[in-house]
This record gives structure tokens, sequence and C-alpha cells, in this order.
């Protein structure tokens, strides 16, 4: 009955696991265990499965009001097919494809999804703000309902001249300068977690990527 009462709730459900595991239970049941645990769903793909050819799934998941998670590793460029410009990259990106640079806008994934109904969505930088990425992670899992978070994450296929190594200081980079947001939506209310951009940073940023260089 308590487990009933609370299907949706990790904490109570994964409480009630425990107290079964060192009780007398059917067999049955002990073969089942491990599914009492409310299961928190992820659904993980690039930005060329998120904002091409995976993007009608998306639209199905935002719009179903299920209990699902997306997350979206958002690297501005098809990465798996050798680097060429997608719905994702930034104007003025170049890449195969765009050699004399993007000349539309980046598709803005967020905005379209905070349109439907129920929606939590979030838009991170692990390299920027790692708390404020946690954050966002625990929230949408705890959402009752659909969710999406956007991550931007840098790239071999970006050029970053200091190297993959440094690929946490580039995000960290492209967040202080205002290229990229941290933002979180619930549904009601638009928190932006990113602080007053640096302008004077942003030159930096492009210089230091050859797709911008």
């Amino acid at each position: 009955k308590e487990w009933i009462d609370n299907i949706y709730d990790y904490e109570i459900t994964h409480k009630i696991k425990e107290e079964l595991q060192s009780a007398e239970i059917p067999k049955d049941l002990i073969d089942l265990i491990d599914y009492l645990e409310c299961p928190s769903i992820w659904a993980i793909g690039g930005d060329g499965w998120a904002y091409d050819i995976g993007f009608s799934g998306i639209d199905h998941v935002l719009s179903s009001n299920e209990n699902i998670n997306i997350l979206v590793l958002d690297t501005e460029v098809y990465s798996n097919t050798g680097g060429q410009a997608s719905k994702s990259s930034r104007l003025g990106q170049v890449a195969e494809f765009t050699d004399g640079g993007k000349k539309t806008d980046k598709k803005d994934l967020f905005r379209i999804a905070m349109n439907y109904e129920n929606v939590y969505v979030a838009s991170v930088s692990l390299g920027a703000n790692m708390f404020q990425t946690l954050k966002a992670f625990k929230e949408a899992s705890e959402h009752d309902g659909p969710s999406i978070i956007i991550a931007y994450s840098p790239c071999i296929e970006q050029g970053i001249k200091k190297g993959m190594g440094c690929s946490l200081r580039e995000a960290k980079l492209a967040v202080e300068c205002g290229y990229t947001i941290l933002m979180r939506y619930d549904g009601e209310r638009l928190y932006i977690d990113s602080k007053e951009p640096n302008y004077e940073k942003y030159d930096d940023f492009l210089n230091g990527e050859v797709r911008y260089n």
C-alpha cells in the first residue's frame, strides 16, 4: 500500500526496497525487487539527433506528458559524421558544407521546448557551473512530466586551440562572455543562472576556436 501510494517517489520506493531486501518475501517478488525503485528514464543524444533527424521524436516525448527526461549533448556541429554544419550551429560558424560561415542562426531548442505544457527545460555547461548542472539534473529527474536538458559540450570538431584538455575552461569562457546562457524553466518561471556577461571576453572566445577564427 505504501509503495502504490508513492510509486513516483524515489526516496520512499528506495526505502521500501531496502526494507524488503532483509525481509522474508515470495521468490516472485525477489525477482522483481530492483524494479520497485521509481526509475529515472533518460534519452541521451547529440545535437544532430536532437535538432534534426530525431527532433520529431523529441516533439513526441515533450508533448506526451510522460515522466521522461532528455539530455542533449550540444556540440553545435555534427561530430559523428565529420563535423558538418548542424541546425544547432551558430551564425557565421565554419564547418563542412559552410566554408564561408553558416548563413542562418541556431535553432532555439530551449524556446521551442518552453512552448509545451508541463515541460522542464534547462541549459547547462559543466565547466561553467557544476552546481547549476547538478541542480538542473535533480530538478529534471524530480519533475513529474517531460524534461529536457541542453548541455553545451565542447568538441574536437570545434577546433579548440588550447586543446581538448582545456574543454572545461572553454565551456566556462563561453558562459562568461555571454556566448551561451545558463537557464532553467520549470513550466511557470524562467531562472537565469548566468552572471552578467563580460562581453570583452567574447573576442577571446571566438579567436580561440578554429570554427570562428
